[in-house]
């Protein structure tokens, strides 16, 4: 158990990740951005196409990219995202987050869907949600501390809690275990 007011490195992908203690839950430090940005515009009409999104239907299109190579579009609100159908043919080999503010329902502030490049959907995914919080934090679209739901399509209830700090963006959630096991090497 990692004591509270204690970081810890974890060896990622994306290298070291600060990750502590908040409450019950265990939060990680949001790596920098490796690309932000506005999404090039012949994209933004592939994904739009492949989400079947009109123009007006997206406020705003970003990179998000801590590694994974994240790009996400802000939509109007929670039901837009909730409807989307993606075509996985027409966004092969593209990671595309999507999000949208809800009316608080839930105790979440934002509905967000990840759609991996490898065609299907994420339930929870903490470097989507880190990018996004940067980017949404960053602009003020976001307080500097909220929730935001993932997984409400696939019958889960993954709830994020994003906080910024002076230069952190934390991000935490809680976990069930599934598998327990031990190793000796």
């Amino acid at each position: 158990m990692l004591p509270e007011g204690r970081d810890i490195l974890q060896e990622c992908g994306a290298g070291l990740v600060r990750i502590r203690r908040d409450g019950n839950r265990l939060a990680f430090a949001a790596p920098d951005l490796l690309r932000k940005g506005a999404v090039e515009p012949d994209l933004l009409a592939k994904i739009r196409k492949g989400l079947n999104l009109s123009e007006k239907d997206v406020v705003a299109a970003e990179w998000v990219d801590n590694g994974p190579g994240w790009l996400a579009l802000l939509l109007k609100d929670r039901n837009a995202v909730l409807a989307l159908k993606p075509d996985f043919a027409e966004i092969a080999g593209i990671r595309v987050g999507v999000v949208a503010p809800t009316s608080g329902e839930d105790e979440a502030d934002f509905e967000v869907r990840a759609f991996s490049a490898a065609g299907f959907e994420d339930p929870v995914t903490g470097s989507l949600n880190a990018g996004i919080a940067q980017w949404l934090t960053g602009t003020g679209i976001a307080a500097p501390a909220y929730v935001a739901r993932q997984g409400t399509v696939l019958g889960r209830a993954g709830k994020v809690y994003v906080t910024r700090s002076d230069k952190d963006v934390w991000i935490g959630g809680d976990v069930v275990t599934c598998v327990k096991g031990q190793i000796s090497l």
